[in-house]
């Protein structure tokens, strides 16, 4: 993912869910977890953001145990995709948003629930590993 197609599709798709979601509630009042990939800290994103009104809680650098998508939600597609052959692209989005839509509700607040003791771990030790 580029950060030109990160501004483009998602952030732009985040805003009007955020509006349609929460629509007492402005997006400079919601927090967005980026973690330190590329298209996340690349200038048109922070632009973006700031543009939207969209806030960003800093992410720890080195700090991938604290990404529920690299602690948690990567691993299972890696598993469930795990032999698959894609020819095209749009044939590996398919199957990736086919995957998302099987996860239970229930997981992702679960994933959730442990992504908040391990931000609670990491404020504890200041930000050191534990």
């Amino acid at each position: 993912m580029t950060a030109t197609y990160y501004v483009q599709n998602v952030l732009s798709q985040m805003k009007s869910a955020i509006n349609e979601q929460r629509p007492k509630i402005s997006s400079s009042r919601t927090l967005h977890l980026h973690d330190n990939a590329g298209p996340h800290k690349a200038r048109a994103t922070i632009q973006s953001l700031r543009e939207l009104g969209i806030q960003v809680l800093p992410h720890p650098a080195y700090s991938p145990d604290l990404a529920p998508c690299d602690f948690w939600l990567f691993p299972i597609l890696k598993d469930r995709l795990a032999g698959g052959k894609f020819d095209r692209i749009q044939d590996l989005a398919k199957a990736v948003n086919s995957e998302l839509w099987t996860i239970r509700e229930e997981d992702y607040r679960g994933v959730f629930r442990k992504w908040q003791i391990k931000l609670k771990c990491c404020i504890e030790s200041h930000g050191e590993y534990f």
